[in-house]
C-alpha cells in the first residue's frame, strides 16, 4: 500500500468535509499529530479508528486503502487487491517480529549468563554479587517473557492433525514443549495434540 498516496488521499477527504486536522482528530478522540502524521505518510491509521475515520470522511475502507475514489466497476478488484496487499504488509510484520524475538532471547540470555559467570568467579563484596544475580534474573525473565509474547503472536502454529493454522493462547506457548519454534500442543479445532510448527501465512 502506498501510504503517501493514501495520506494525501486522506488530506483531500478532510478538506472536501471542511474539517481541520484539530476538528477530525477531536471526532475521533485521537491527537491532530496522529492525523497529521497520516497525511504525510509516515504512519496509517490502525484497526481500532478505521471505520470511524472513514464514516467521518465519507468513503469506504477499500477506498482509504486505495488512497482514491473507486469506481463500482473496479471495486471488486481493487478490494482483492488491497486484502493481498495488507496479508502481504502482515507477513513482512510477522517476519521482522520473529527476528526480534532471536534478538530478545540471544541477548537476554547472554547477558544473564555474564552476570552469573561474574557473580561466581570474581571476587566482590556479598551484596554486589546478591544485585548481579537478581538484576541478571530479572532481564532474563522480562526478555522471555517479552520474546514468548512476540511467538505467540506472530504468525500462526500449524496443527500436524488437521493442518488448521491458528494463533495460540500465551500460556499455551509459555507451558509447552518446544524445539525452537515448533511447540507440543493440543489444537483447538481437531482437539488433537502434536508438534506444531510455527508458520508465517495461514
Amino acid at each position: 500500500m502506498d501510504q503517501i498516496k493514501i495520506g494525501k488521499f486522506i488530506a483531500e477527504c478532510r478538506k472536501k468535509n471542511n474539517l481541520t486536522q484539530m476538528q477530525l482528530s477531536e471526532k475521533l478522540n485521537i491527537t491532530d499529530r496522529a492525523v497529521s502524521k497520516w497525511e504525510t505518510g509516515k504512519a496509517m491509521p490502525d484497526s481500532g479508528v478505521m471505520l470511524d475515520l472513514c464514516k467521518e470522511l465519507n468513503i469506504s475502507v477499500n477506498e482509504l486503502l486505495s488512497g482514491e475514489v473507486i469506481e463500482m466497476n473496479n471495486y471488486n478488484e481493487k478490494l482483492e487487491q488491497n486484502l493481498i496487499e495488507m496479508v502481504k504488509q502482515k507477513e513482512e510484520a510477522d517476519k521482522k517480529m520473529l527476528r526480534l524475538e532471536i534478538f530478545i532471547g540471544y541477548s537476554t540470555s547472554i547477558t544473564f549468563f555474564i552476570l552469573i559467570f561474574v557473580a561466581s568467579f570474581i571476587e566482590m563484596q556479598n551484596w554486589i554479587r546478591i544485585l548481579l544475580i537478581a538484576f541478571g534474573m530479572i532481564t532474563f525473565i522480562i526478555g522471555m517473557f517479552n520474546a514468548i509474547k512476540i511467538e505467540q503472536t506472530a504468525g500462526y502454529y500449524e496443527c500436524q492433525k488437521c493442518h488448521h493454522k491458528y494463533v495460540p493462547t500465551y500460556s499455551n506457548v509459555l507451558w509447552s514443549m518446544h524445539i525452537n519454534r515448533t511447540r507440543y500442543m493440543k489444537c483447538p479445532e481437531c482437539g488433537k495434540k502434536s508438534w506444531q510448527k510455527k508458520v508465517i501465512s495461514k
